[in-house]
């Protein structure tokens, strides 16, 4: 498995479908370096690709989530010589931009579901990152900042995108505005996250059932329901319904409905094949 600066992946069991993807730069706050934004990326890819892959749970290590962006990695982003054209170094910066937003928006394009598992701090570009995740657990001393304004610019990685449609218009723009600190439990209150947990211990282990149940289901059926619930979000009720008729037109027809049904008639658990 390939190894990586910023990033490790632990298959926990020879036999789960559950991969665990963590951000693992421990004695920095898992702080998002230049190097995050190329590997996690690549990260993603790889297990989208692995078909031994179902579901990823994505953590931290160390005592939190993580910070926010590298100070560094914003500032070498930013950084260009006196002599540059200013035309040329805005639009620079842009493609920089889309870079850092294109490897956030990797966990949507990522067919498995993520499950986000936020413990201690989740700042800034860690708010980014759990809003792009499919379903986001909390400890009990989790809090949560969009932090940037603080810093003097508007998050552009994707929290005011995703934000107002998790937690509601007028919550993302007071937690925007202000960049407050709230808690795991006031999290679970506006939405953001679905569950709260009394530990670290017990957040993996209730994040690993829900893992490994979702794992255990058609492939087909978890995939086509994280990308129609995805493509919904742009789409009015008529143009979502059709959507969904066109997916199912190509995808209902297949050996994991088989297999469901005469599991059910035979009252014994299915078995799927990999994707």
């Amino acid at each position: 498995m390939q190894q990586y600066r910023t990033l490790q992946i632990l298959q926990k069991s020879p036999n789960s479908r559950v991969f665990h993807l963590y951000l693992n730069r421990p004695h920095h706050r898992n702080a998002l370096s230049r190097d995050f934004f190329t590997e996690f990326s690549a990260a993603l890819s790889s297990l989208d690709q692995n078909t031994d892959a179902a579901v990823i749970v994505l953590s931290g290590t160390g005592d939190h989530f993580c910070s926010g962006i590298d100070f560094k990695a914003l500032n070498s982003i930013t950084d260009h010589p006196p002599s540059f054209d200013r035309a040329r170094a805005n639009e620079k910066l842009r493609r920089e931009i889309k870079v850092l937003q294109d490897a956030i928006t990797a966990i949507e394009r990522c067919r498995k579901p993520v499950i986000a598992c936020v413990h201690g701090g989740c700042i800034g570009g860690g708010v980014d990152i759990v809003t792009a995740c499919d379903i986001r657990y909390c400890t009990q001393d989790a809090f949560f900042s969009v932090k940037e304004v603080d810093l003097g610019i508007t998050a552009d990685l994707g929290t005011l995108q995703r934000l107002p449609g998790i937690v509601g218009y007028g919550n993302a723009m007071e937690l925007a505005l202000t960049g407050r600190r709230f808690s795991g439990q006031e999290a679970k209150e506006l939405g953001l996250v679905s569950r709260v947990f009394a530990s670290k211990e017990s957040l993996d282990e209730g994040a690993r059932l829900v893992a490994e149940e979702i794992a255990a289901k058609s492939p087909l059926a978890v995939t086509g329901t994280k990308a129609v619930l995805l493509r919904s979000r742009d789409m009015n009720l008529e143009q979502g319904l059709d959507y969904i008729a066109t997916w199912n037109s190509a995808m209902l027809v297949s050996d994991d409905l088989t297999e469901a049904i005469k599991a059910q008639i035979q009252k014994r658990n299915p078995t799927f094949s990999k994707l």
